[in-house]
């Protein structure tokens, strides 16, 4: 049986390039929406930053994290921007950009 951090990073390798998730979204597609907080502490552990993209989630404004583990807000919003994600007033459009959690990931094609 996968642990909570083991389902957390399930989903959120599944988030799309160029979309986003919130956590309160992570939690519930992991198994429990009172997981917010516990997204936000897997994330900040992620141990494989390369394939399990925590920069794709944001809160429920669409903000990024000012913590973001891997380099900062400003890495975080690089990321996404290199998505083609964009930002209003420090936030992503979440009615445009929030992946709608049946989509699988891929990755651009270079």
């Amino acid at each position: 049986m996968k642990n909570s951090f083991e389902l957390i990073y399930d989903v959120v390798r599944r988030i799309p390039y160029g979309k986003v998730a919130t956590y309160g979204q992570v939690a519930m597609l992991a198994g429990n929406p009172r997981w917010s907080r516990v997204v936000g502490y897997a994330l900040h552990v992620n141990p494989d930053p390369e394939h399990i993209p925590c920069y794709r989630v944001v809160n429920r404004l669409g903000e990024p994290s000012p913590a973001f583990a891997f380099g900062g807000v400003n890495e975080q919003i690089a990321l996404l921007e290199n998505e083609g994600v964009t930002f209003t007033d420090g936030k992503v459009d979440l009615s445009k950009y929030l992946w709608d959690g049946k989509t699988e990931s891929y990755q651009k094609a270079d």
